[in-house]
């Protein structure tokens, strides 16, 4: 499988990461397990994870999604075979924000539950205006020259807060972002499209977009608030239960009955064929969803299709 440069930071990966948001939440640890494996099996490379996954769920701490990727790796699972992004600046029972303290803690604290001598690609997971930029990228710094982190990245920054970082970067000669990991699909096209796509192309920044399937909607299963009722994502979902949503939908199904391919296939190889877009992070809770979307990565859209899909999504 043809691997892909994730911006300058010397990591290739495997044209879709899996989602590790899911590990210990909608997932249990053997379920976990099974789709890592799956994933590295069918040639793959980088699991997306996060501190903070998943502090949202009653009696968690955070942490759990960490946990379940050192346990896969503790049980057999290649250190050689899998690349591992996780993030840092959400709060945690032990603080938040991109403070070099606290950034320097979490890192070791996500080590521990990694159970890893390194993470390839740590990221600044929200921006922190009350931290200077030169302060983050220090503590970044400290974590690349000590052998801890390869590569940094940042996720959920606007364009001018992610060109400071990449100009105080340059001008200090501190470790840069070499990633973006942005809110981007077929229905969400707005926070990422223009000044930011631009930046990113610009500056050789990778993108490996999140909700990339739009929290299950680009899937087609959910048409209606019926199919909605019990759902852990229903409250996302809702929001694109509109006539532009539903005609997304419509087109979609067309596409994919010329491919021969699911809807979620034909949302994820247009966000492939995205200037810039390096890999777009998919998550599944079953064996069955996870062969249902790895496919995505050899279909190539024809202008035709990308035309329909960039018009009834603009």
């Amino acid at each position: 499988m043809e691997k892909r440069p994730l911006g300058r930071s010397g990591l290739a990966i495997a044209p879709l990461v899996l989602g590790g948001n899911v590990f210990g939440w909608t997932t249990d640890e053997a379920t976990s397990f099974a789709l890592i494996d799956a994933f590295v099996d069918r040639g793959f490379t980088m699991v997306d994870t996060a501190d903070v996954y998943s502090t949202w769920v009653e009696g968690h701490q955070g942490g759990e999604s960490e946990t379940i990727i050192g346990k896969w790796l503790k049980r057999g699972g290649a250190r050689d075979k899998i690349q591992i992004a996780t993030k840092v600046g959400m709060p945690m029972p032990a603080g938040k924000g991109l403070s070099k303290a606290h950034i320097l803690a979490a890192a070791d604290a996500s080590l521990k539950r990694l159970r890893t001598d390194y993470i390839d690609l740590f990221q600044a997971h929200i921006d922190d205006p009350a931290t200077p930029l030169d302060e983050t990228l220090s503590a970044f710094a400290d974590l690349v020259a000590a052998g801890k982190v390869r590569a940094i990245g940042a996720s959920n920054y606007v364009a001018p807060r992610l060109a400071d970082a990449l100009d105080i970067a340059s001008a200090k000669h501190l470790p840069r972002f070499t990633c973006l990991q942005p809110h981007y699909n077929l229905v969400n096209r707005a926070l990422f499209e223009g000044g930011l796509q631009d930046l990113c192309r610009r500056e050789g920044v990778g993108v490996i977009p999140y909700y990339a399937l739009a929290a299950g909607f680009l899937t087609g299963k959910y048409r209606s608030e019926a199919d909605l009722e019990g759902r852990a994502r229903a409250r996302t979902v809702s929001h694109y239960l509109d006539p532009r949503g539903l005609d997304i939908l419509a087109v979609l199904d067309k596409i994919a009955a010329r491919y021969q391919a699911s809807p979620a296939q034909i949302a994820l190889a247009w966000l492939l064929a995205q200037p810039g877009i390096t890999a777009p992070i998919v998550s599944a809770t079953s064996l069955a969803q996870l062969d249902e979307i790895l496919p995505a990565a050899e279909i190539k859209l024809d202008a035709d299709a990308l035309s329909r899909l960039d018009r009834v999504s603009a």
